[in-house]
């Protein structure tokens, strides 16, 4: 039997109360790689995602989202790099994360938007919670080559994948390297909240 079949057994020790949501939320890499998430939930998570603030309501939010057997799958998986690759390919979807970093300014210029990371980030915040409450866990990935990525989906200029969302449903972690179970169970710890805080007036 896994050592965490039981998402319970992930939950954040918080030193402040937090809706259960975000008490369970962890980033496994041991994904049931015969899962397939139905096509409802995952518009819904989609959707989370769309909602989400971004600045003037520019929504520079975009996604390559790619089913495990598919090509735009086989891609991304091929372009991540290190340990990475050994068990995101049991995700059940590889959502890689793009941002338009300009908006139109004229019908000749482009003007920089200094906040579509930012953006993004809040729409893949919303997207992660989304998806936990479904029933699903997520882990964000930094690790690949954006240029050959870039390539291999005719992103423009103006597009950047800044990180590669696996989404799918909690697996057997016995089946991960001794290395990545030893991560899978480590102790759960965030810097405490005073350090976070610059001022606090």
């Amino acid at each position: 039997m896994s050592l965490i079949t039981d998402t319970h057994s992930r939950r954040a020790d918080t030193d402040a109360p937090l809706i259960p949501i975000l008490i369970e939320r962890w980033s496994p890499r041991g994904y049931d790689a015969a899962a397939v998430i139905d096509e409802a939930t995952l518009m819904t998570v989609l959707e989370a995602a769309r909602w989400a603030p971004s600045a003037s309501n520019m929504q520079p939010a975009r996604f390559i989202v790619a089913r495990r057997g598919s090509e735009a799958f086989n891609t991304i998986h091929a372009n991540l790099m290190g340990f990475n690759q050994t068990w995101a390919d049991s995700a059940s979807v590889l959502i890689a994360n793009v941002a338009e970093l300009a908006i139109d300014k004229t019908a000749d210029e482009l003007k920089e938007n200094p906040w579509a990371r930012y953006d993004l980030g809040q729409a893949v915040a919303h997207l992660t919670i989304q998806a936990q409450h479904e029933g699903l866990h997520t882990h964000q990935l930094g690790g690949f080559d954006a240029a050959a990525l870039a390539t291999a989906f005719g992103l423009t200029d103006n597009q950047v994948i800044v990180t590669i969302t696996a989404l799918g449903v909690l697996g057997d972690a016995s089946a991960l390297s001794p290395a990545l179970l030893e991560r899978e169970v480590a102790p759960r710890t965030r810097k405490p909240l005073s350090e976070l805080l610059l001022v606090n007036d």
